[in-house]
């Protein structure tokens, strides 16, 4: 039997993607491509088994998943690929318009909490797919996240530029999770013993990962754009463990996004562990 995996198209990905699929027998992996948003919804509707995704969609529906350990997508501090654009100084977006991102519903989410809980802002929210420098031209700030902010970031744009991992662990003193490996419950049941071994393959991958990235980077299309020094740099400042503190940031931005009403109240955090949740 085997198991359908949702592989998200961000360089933020590229490294644990390209150690699993270079180094370890994948045959009984089938990789679905795609942004945040696609894959999110692939996997609610049960056409992938396990992905890694937003952390605000297992807040919205734990108990259709499970976290498998070990693993996120996460900063302690700046993150680079998830930034706030602005026309003005942040203190200057009280009551602004702002436009955002439609490929992912953590980062909007975690920008609403910087603003109404951490600044006391009241602000509106739309979602453009508009380039950056036209997106300027409509709203006073944009958010962009994964490789259009990356982009957006080495132009030299009249813009001031803010990184919400950063605005976060200013506030919080905590690491954010942008994005957790979700396994499908159902899954869980039908094939545990496949399910066993991906989390352990993904595992040995993030680990191989962390020793391969000067090498990584020199094999990406993404080179073309970006320096491989400045990838490796890049990802060496994501932290793609899942460790005690990690989850109380992932907690605390749970009771945040509840106190707003962006989820129906704190979730139960349940991680995956050799066919259960614990």
């Amino acid at each position: 039997m085997s198991l359908t995996i949702g592989h998200i198209d961000y360089l933020n990905c590229t490294p644990i993607f390209t150690a699993l699929q270079n180094s370890m027998d994948c045959s009984g992996y089938h990789f679905v491509r795609g942004v945040p948003s696609c894959l999110n919804r692939k996997l609610a509707e049960g056409e992938i088994d396990v992905c890694p995704s937003s952390s605000i969609e297992y807040g919205k529906y734990p108990d259709r998943y499970l976290i498998l350990p070990e693993l996120c997508i996460s900063s302690i501090g700046p993150v680079k690929s998830v930034l706030l654009f602005s026309t003005v100084p942040l203190e200057r977006l009280d009551g602004a318009v702002i436009g955002m991102t439609t490929e992912s519903d953590t980062s909007v989410n975690l920008l609403r909490i910087i603003l109404a809980t951490f600044q006391g802002y009241t602000n509106r929210f739309e979602r453009t797919g508009l380039p950056l420098a036209e997106a300027l031209n409509s709203y006073p700030a944009v958010l962009l996240i994964g490789d259009q902010a990356l982009r957006g970031a080495l132009g030299r744009g009249d813009f001031h530029v803010y990184d919400l991992g950063e605005l976060w662990y200013r506030a919080t003193g905590l690491p954010f999770v942008f994005a957790l490996w979700f396994v499908r419950r159902d899954t869980v049941a039908a094939k545990p013993a496949e399910v066993a071994r991906l989390a352990s393959d993904f595992v040995r991958a993030k680990k191989l990962a962390y020793d391969s990235y000067p090498t990584i980077a020199s094999m990406v299309p993404e080179r073309a754009w970006i320096d491989p020094d400045a990838l490796v740099d890049y990802w060496k400042i994501i932290s793609y463990d899942l460790t005690a503190a990690h989850l109380e940031g992932l907690k605390l931005f749970y009771s945040h996004a509840a106190a707003l009403g962006v989820l129906p109240a704190v979730p139960e955090v349940r991680l995956y562990q050799g066919g259960r949740g614990v």
